[in-house]
């Protein structure tokens, strides 16, 4: 059994390259919608948003989740370090309350006004694909994280039940956002317990209510249990329009857009998410 915390970095690596290729590559083959922009510009950029926010992290946090999974265990803080469990146990509780408390934060996302402002840079693609997976301002990365590590430290979630998480995430964030055409019947026995493209494509609607659900990112059951599930857009997904409604120019494909979008962009940019 592979070591998952001496081989993190290869591990991560390994699994987003391969992800990553696995879906342009079925992209290209069995498209979900038409693009409405050329790929260049926006892979350009989303890849540009990937870089800006490892640094920013890398500048603004002194340790990730792992690393807090590891402290955590080392001084006995969390749930999992108090409570005596079989350790079979203590991986599944925790991968599904680590995926809760992102499910959690997302649906927050929406709600906040002023998280809102940073995550509508995500929801500004106007063409979903592998790398929207990818798009996510640097502020409201570094809030995400330190959000993670809290959540991990207050769990006492076993580091390498962190470090498995955080690789299926990763993974399903590309896999989800893809611009992919799976058979029905294998979409409707994934998205019963994993959040397909589909799925998640409502997600995207530039409609206000189609918006406002499908949160999930990796596990499907948490939209189904809050009753914020919605198992096909109103006008069907090769009519349905992609982005935000007060945004759809090429300017969102543009990197500086993305950096200053929640400072510069109007108030109205709010209502897709609060309304």
């Amino acid at each position: 059994m592979i070591d998952v915390l001496t081989h993190e970095a290869p591990l991560r690596l390994t699994v987003f390259l391969g992800m990553l290729a696995l879906m342009i590559g079925a992209e290209a083959v069995f498209p979900r919608k038409t693009r409405t922009q050329p790929r260049r510009t926006r892979w350009a950029t989303n890849a540009a948003l990937v870089v800006v926010d490892t640094l920013a992290l890398r500048l603004a946090l002194p340790l990730l989740a792992v690393a807090a999974a590891v402290i955590a265990e080392d001084r006995g803080w969390g749930i999992f370090n108090v409570l005596a469990a079989p350790a079979w146990l203590e991986w599944i509780a925790a991968f599904l309350l680590l995926d809760l408390a992102l499910w959690a934060q997302h649906v927050a996302t929406h709600r906040v006004p002023a998280l809102w402002a940073l995550h509508k840079v995500h929801h500004a693609d106007r063409d979903l694909d592998a790398t929207s997976g990818l798009r996510f301002h640097p502020v409201e990365i570094v809030l995400s994280m330190i959000y993670k590590i809290a959540v991990v430290a207050a769990l006492g979630a076993p580091a390498e039940v962190v470090v498995l998480f955080e690789i299926a995430l990763n993974a399903a964030a590309i896999f989800n956002h893809a611009n992919v055409r799976l058979p029905k019947a294998v979409d409707a026995a994934l998205r019963t317990l994993i959040v397909t493209p589909d799925f998640h494509r409502v997600h995207h609607s530039t409609r206000p209510e189609e918006t406002n659900s499908n949160y999930g990112f990796f596990l499907s059951v948490w939209d189904r249990l809050f009753r914020v599930y919605r198992a096909e857009p109103a006008g069907g997904h090769d009519a349905m329009r992609l982005g935000l409604a007060e945004h759809q120019t090429d300017q969102p494909s543009q990197l500086l857009w993305c950096l200053i979008a929640p400072i510069t962009t109007s108030k109205r940019g709010r209502e897709a998410a609060v309304q």
